[in-house]
C-alpha cells in the first residue's frame, strides 16, 4: 500500500502551552521555596503572590454557577484558581491523586466551559506534579 494512503496531519500543539509553562514555572517556583507538607490553603496563598508577582492574571474561588436543565441551581463550585482566564487549577497536598481527584477537575471544566485543566499536587517528594486534563 501507498504511504500516502496513512498521512495524516497530526496537530502537536499543546493547548495553551505558553500559559501552561508559566504556570508550572510558578508552581515549582513554589515548591523549591516551601516544599512538601503544609496544608493546601499554605499552597494556594502562596501561588497566588507568585501568580501576581509574575503577572498571570489569576482568580481565586471564582464561584462557578451550576444549572440543571436550565434552571439556575444553589450549588455552586469554587476551583482554587482560573488563570489566563481559560484554565482551572486545582491545588492537592497528598501522598496521591486519584480519579476522583480528576473527576473534580472534569467538573469544574464542565461547569465552567473551560477545555484545559491542572491539577497540582505539592504532596509529593521530590518534587510537585502537575497534570494536564482535557475536555
Amino acid at each position: 500500500m501507498s504511504g500516502d494512503l496513512f498521512a495524516t496531519s497530526v496537530d502537536t500543539t499543546l493547548l495553551y502551552e505558553k500559559e501552561t509553562y508559566a504556570i508550572r514555572g510558578v508552581v515549582f517556583e513554589v515548591y523549591r521555596e516551601m516544599g512538601c507538607g503544609f496544608l493546601e490553603a499554605v499552597y494556594q496563598e502562596c501561588l497566588e503572590k507568585e501568580f501576581n508577582r509574575c503577572g498571570i492574571p489569576c482568580a481565586a474561588q471564582q464561584e462557578l454557577k451550576l444549572s440543571y436543565k436550565g434552571t439556575p441551581l444553589n450549588q455552586t463550585y469554587r476551583p482554587d484558581f482560573v488563570c489566563f482566564d481559560s484554565i482551572i487549577v486545582e491545588i492537592k497536598a497528598l501522598s496521591a491523586t486519584t480519579g476522583e481527584h480528576k473527576a473534580q477537575v472534569l467538573n469544574y471544566l464542565k461547569a465552567s466551559e473551560k477545555r484545559l485543566g491542572l491539577l497540582v499536587n505539592f504532596g509529593c517528594y521530590p518534587k510537585a506534579t502537575v497534570e494536564r486534563i482535557v475536555l
